[in-house]
C-alpha cells in the first residue's frame, strides 16, 4: 500500500511539474504576438503588396509596347505565370505547416521574389534585351527568344517567391491575435477588413505612383523602386523577429489526412458503435494541433468515423498508438473539414476564370480612350485600377462601421452576416459588374465608328475613360464582400494548423481560375475567326469584345447557382473551446469505458471544461 501510494504521489508530483512547464509556456507565448507586432508584419507586407502591385499592374503594356509581344500572347503569358505564381503557395503552405514554419518561409520567399525583381529590372535598363522601340504597334519585331528567356526566368522566380509569401503572411499576422470565436465576437473590429485596408492602401500607392512613372519617365526606375520596396519589406519584417508569436509546425496535416483515410479504410469492415462518445479521444496526442480548442464528431461524412472505432488491437496499444490504424475524433474532424471546404472553395475558380483576363482588356480598352484630366495630365491605362482600389477601400470603412451594426440588429450575429452570405452577395456583384462592361464596350465601339475609327487601332477615341468607372466600383465593391469573406471563410473554417495550407487553396483557385481563363482566351481566339475574331492580336476595335464579356457574364451566373447550392447545404465546423483549470478536481474527472466485442479498456481519461 505504500508502495502504490508513493507511486501515485510521484505521478501527481511529475503532473504538477508538467503542468507547471505547460503554464509557463503558455505564459511565455502571450507576452509575444500582439498589436505592438503589427508595425513590422504589415510593413512587410505593405512593402511587398507595392512591389507586386507596381511590378505586375502594368505589365501588359511592358509587354507590349516594350517586348512587342501580341496582345493574346502577352495576356496569356501573364495568366499562365500568374496562375504558377498561385499554384506555388500550395507547397510553401506544406513547407509551412510541415516543418519551416510561416515565419521562415515568408523569409526565404522574400529573398526570392527579389531576385527575380531585380533581373527584370535589369533586363529592362539594358537595351540589349529589348527589341528595338516600335511606336506605330504595326509590323514589330517581336522579343528574340534569349529576350523571352529572360522574362520567363525572372516571372518563375516571382512565382516560386510568392508561393512562400502568400499562404503564411496573413495567417502569421492572425496568430499574433487570439482568434478564438468568444474572442474574436469580443473585439469591436474584423481583423481581415482591416488587413485589406492595409493591402488596398498599398496597392494604390503603387497604381499611381509606379505606374505613372513606369509610362513618363520610364521602365528601369518603374521597375527599380518595386524592387527596392521589397527589399524594404524583408528587413522591416527581419527587425521585428522578437517579439513575433511562432506557432511551432506540427508534421505534415496531409500525412494526418492519409492516416485517417488508410485507418478508415482498414476498418471498413467493423460496426459502427451507436454512441458516437465510444470513439477514440486523446486529449494527450491532440494538444499541440488543437490549442485553440478540439474538433467535436459531426454527423456528416460518417463513414471516416470508422478510423476511431477502437478494436481490441487499439486497446494493447493504448500508450502508442498506430495511428496508420487508429484516429482520433479530431484529426477525423479535421478531414471533414476539409471536404466540405471544398465545394465552396470551387465556386471561385469560375470566378477566377471569369475575371483572369479581363485587367489586361480593359488596359487596352483605356489604351484607345480620352484618358485627359487637363491639357497636360493624361491618366495612365493601369492606374484606372485606382478607382477600385478606392472604392474597397472606403467599403471596408463602411463595412465596418455602418453595415455590420445595422445588419447586427436583425441577425444577431457579431459579424452581421456569416461568411458565406458575404461570398454570395459579391459573386451577385461580380456578375453585374461584368454586364457593365459588355455595355461600355459596345458604347465605345459605337463612338469609333461614328468617327470613322475602326481600322486606326492607335488612334485615340473621343470617348472619357471614365465610361469604364462604373465597372471598376462595382469590382471594388464585389471584393469588399468576396476577397474578404472568402478568406476569413477559409481561415476559420479550416482546423488551426492547417492555416497556410487553407491560404495556399486560395491561391490554387486563382491558379487552376486563371489556367482555365488562358483555355477559354485561346479557344475563343482560335475558333472566332480571322475575320471577325472576337479577341484580335492589335485592332481591339474591329474585335468583338463585348461578345466575350457576354460569354463570361454567362458563366458567371452558372457559378452563382453552384454556390447558393453549395452554401445552402454547408454545415460550419463544431468546434470545443477548452479552458484547463490550474488545480485538478477529483469529481470532474470521467473515465469513459469501451465494451466492444470482447474486449474492455479505457478509451480515454479526460477533463475538459466547455467555455
Amino acid at each position: 500500500m505504500e508502495l502504490e501510494s508513493e507511486r501515485n504521489s510521484s505521478k501527481v508530483d511529475n503532473g504538477k511539474c508538467k503542468k507547471e512547464e505547460e503554464e509557463e509556456e503558455e505564459e511565455e507565448r502571450r507576452k509575444l504576438g500582439g498589436i505592438k507586432t503589427m508595425p513590422f508584419i504589415l510593413s512587410n507586407e505593405i512593402c511587398d503588396k507595392f512591389a507586386a502591385a507596381g511590378f505586375h499592374a502594368n505589365m501588359i503594356t511592358y509587354l507590349t509596347q516594350q517586348l512587342n509581344l501580341p496582345l493574346v500572347k502577352a495576356s496569356n503569358t501573364l495568366t499562365n505565370f500568374g496562375g504558377l505564381s498561385s499554384f506555388t503557395p500550395l507547397v510553401g503552405a506544406l513547407i509551412a505547416d510541415s516543418f519551416a514554419g510561416r515565419y521562415w518561409t515568408i523569409i526565404g520567399g522574400s529573398i526570392i521574389y527579389e531576385l527575380g525583381m531585380i533581373s527584370l529590372t535589369v533586363s529592362a535598363v539594358l537595351p540589349s534585351l529589348r527589341p528595338p522601340p516600335c511606336p506605330s504597334q504595326v509590323n514589330c519585331k517581336e522579343a528574340s527568344n534569349s529576350q523571352l528567356w529572360l522574362l520567363y526566368m525572372s516571372l518563375i522566380l516571382t512565382s516560386i517567391g510568392s508561393g512562400g509569401i502568400k499562404p503564411c503572411v496573413v495567417t502569421f499576422a492572425a496568430d499574433q491575435f487570439d482568434m478564438r470565436r468568444s474572442a474574436v465576437a469580443s473585439r469591436s473590429w474584423n481583423f481581415f477588413n482591416w488587413y485589406y485596408f492595409c493591402m488596398g492602401m498599398a496597392t494604390l500607392t503603387a497604381l499611381t505612383v509606379v505606374v505613372y512613372i513606369q509610362d513618363n519617365v520610364g521602365w528601369g526606375w518603374g521597375l527599380g523602386i518595386p524592387a527596392i520596396g521589397m527589399a524594404l519589406s524583408i528587413i522591416a519584417f527581419i527587425f521585428g523577429s522578437s517579439l513575433y508569436n511562432k506557432l511551432k509546425p506540427e508534421g505534415s496535416p496531409l500525412v494526418r489526412l492519409a492516416q485517417v483515410v488508410v485507418a478508415a479504410a482498414k476498418k471498413r469492415k467493423e460496426v459502427m458503435p451507436l454512441d458516437p462518445g465510444m470513439l477514440y479521444q486523446n486529449k494527450e496526442l491532440d494538444a499541440a494541433i488543437s490549442v485553440n480548442g478540439r474538433l467535436l464528431h459531426s454527423d456528416q461524412f460518417r463513414w471516416f468515423d470508422r478510423a476511431a472505432i477502437v478494436t481490441d488491437e487499439d486497446a494493447e496499444d493504448s500508450k502508442s498508438p498506430n495511428l496508420w490504424r487508429i484516429a482520433t475524433v479530431h484529426r477525423i474532424e479535421e478531414l471533414k473539414c476539409i471536404v466540405r471546404m471544398l465545394p465552396i472553395w470551387s465556386a471561385g475558380i469560375l470566378l477566377v476564370t471569369a475575371s483572369s483576363h479581363l485587367h489586361s482588356f480593359v488596359i487596352q480598352q483605356a489604351r484607345s480612350m480620352d484618358r485627359h484630366l487637363s491639357h497636360s495630365f493624361e491618366i495612365p491605362p493601369a492606374s484606372l485600377s485606382i478607382f477600385s482600389i478606392l472604392t474597397m477601400l472606403a467599403g471596408l470603412v463602411l463595412y465596418e462601421r455602418l453595415f455590420v451594426p445595422f445588419a447586427r440588429r436583425f441577425t444577431g450575429n457579431p459579424s452581421g452576416i456569416t461568411c458565406l452570405q458575404r461570398m454570395g452577395v459579391g459573386l451577385f456583384i461580380s456578375v453585374i459588374a461584368t454586364i457593365v462592361s459588355a455595355l461600355v464596350e459596345v458604347k465605345r465601339k459605337q463612338v469609333a465608328a461614328l468617327h470613322n475609327l475602326l481600322d486606326s487601332p492607335g488612334a485615340i477615341i473621343p470617348i472619357s475613360v471614365f465610361w469604364l468607372l462604373p465597372q471598376y466600383i462595382l469590382h471594388g465593391i464585389a471584393e469588399v464582400f468576396m476577397a474578404v469573406g472568402h478568406m476569413e471563410f477559409l481561415y476559420d473554417q479550416s482546423p488551426e494548423t492547417m492555416r497556410s495550407t487553407a491560404a495556399a487553396l486560395n491561391s490554387l483557385e486563382v491558379s487552376m481560375g486563371n489556367y482555365i481563363g488562358t483555355l477559354v482566351v485561346t479557344l475563343v481566339h482560335k475558333y472566332t475567326g480571322r475575320k471577325n475574331n472576337w479577341l484580335p492580336d492589335r485592332n481591339l476595335n474591329r474585335g468583338k469584345l463585348d461578345y466575350y464579356y457576354w460569354l463570361i457574364t454567362g458563366i458567371q451566373a452558372i457559378n452563382l447557382v453552384y454556390y447558393v447550392i453549395c452554401a445552402w447545404f454547408y454545415t460550419y465546423k463544431p468546434l470545443e473551446e477548452v479552458k484547463e483549470e490550474d488545480v485538478p478536481a477529483e469529481d470532474e474527472i470521467q473515465h469513459k469505458q469501451f465494451n466492444y466485442a470482447e474486449g474492455k479498456g479505457d478509451v480515454e481519461l479526460r477533463r475538459n471544461v466547455m467555455v
